[in-house]
């Protein structure tokens, strides 16, 4: 079975690989990049969903919620939280938790593709060389989108609730999936460049146990030693889980303020991961293709 990609004189076949094919003309027009564009999406997405990848990620968030809600409530309960529950002070660390997952996801495909020599088949291509990445993110964003809607399932359950306006809700499921896309684009960039998938997967894991630990995500900065809590407050996944949580708010007015002090450090978070790793990628595929 072949699908055609079009304007680039080759096909992908089923299993993922590419067959050149000898038509003379190509079409190097805008609308036959996003057409292109489109086919690598399909390539990727519709696999995932027969395979039951979609399906982890709907199952992961509610193994986070479990792993930690179940066992962290009665404790952060007596220690202390600051919020009106500990399901209200979690949640974004569940949205977070999801998000790196997507993250290693994008980072297995990515090495995938490296491994199995398809970037250098695309590079080949007459195509502009952000379509596979691109593709690549897209399908990363789907996944995403529903790894999100699942944490937000697990986090009803729990108690969380949203007490900000309709502007806060709709900001912070806007930037819970511009988290996971920079979260994506960095992770895609180190699986193209790494020497496998397995490698690669190893990798992500040290950082995710290190800033997600070490954060604001399971426990206030005031409740770790006085010598790491610089560290604790001003790191990547604190920032974010904070802004989160200020969008979500919380009746006891302690979620903190919505405003340029509480959500432009981690904007500026976000956006250099995804512009910075997206640069980088581009770079990337660019001496691929020289």
């Amino acid at each position: 079975m072949l699908t055609e990609l079009p304007g680039a004189t080759a096909r992908i076949r089923h299993d993922g690989g590419v067959q050149t094919t000898d038509e003379p003309g190509t079409d190097r027009s805008p609308t036959a990049a996003l057409t292109q564009w489109w086919v690598l999406t399909q390539r990727l997405i519709r696999p995932a969903w027969r395979t039951g990848e979609i399906f982890t990620a709907l199952l992961a968030p509610v193994v986070f919620t479990i792993g930690f809600y179940v066992p962290l409530d009665l404790v952060m309960t007596v220690y202390g939280h600051g919020l009106s529950s500990y399901a209200q002070f979690l949640m974004p660390m569940i949205v977070m938790q999801a998000a790196a997952f997507c993250a290693i996801t994008a980072a297995f495909r990515s090495a995938t593709d490296a491994r199995d020599g398809l970037d250098l088949r695309f590079a080949t291509l007459p195509m502009p060389r952000w379509v596979p990445f691109a593709a690549r993110i897209t399908v990363a964003a789907h996944r995403a989108v529903i790894a999100v809607g699942a944490a937000l399932v697990c986090g009803t359950v729990i108690g969380f609730r949203f007490y900000g306006s309709g502007w806060h809700t709709a900001a912070f499921l806007a930037f819970s999936l511009l988290i996971a896309t920079a979260l994506c684009c960095g992770a895609d960039l180190l699986g193209s460049v790494s020497a496998g998938p397995e490698a690669t997967t190893q990798i992500l894991v040290l950082p995710q146990l290190i800033f997600g630990m070490v954060s604001t995500g399971f426990a206030p900065a005031s409740q770790f030693p006085s010598w790491i809590q610089v560290f604790v407050r001003n790191q990547p996944v604190s920032q974010f889980v904070d802004a989160l949580r200020a969008l979500a708010g919380d009746p006891t007015g302690n979620a903190g303020a919505v405003d340029l002090a509480m959500l432009g450090p981690a904007l500026a978070w976000a956006i250099g991961i995804l512009v910075g790793c997206g640069g980088l990628a581009w770079r990337h595929a660019a001496r691929r293709a020289a």
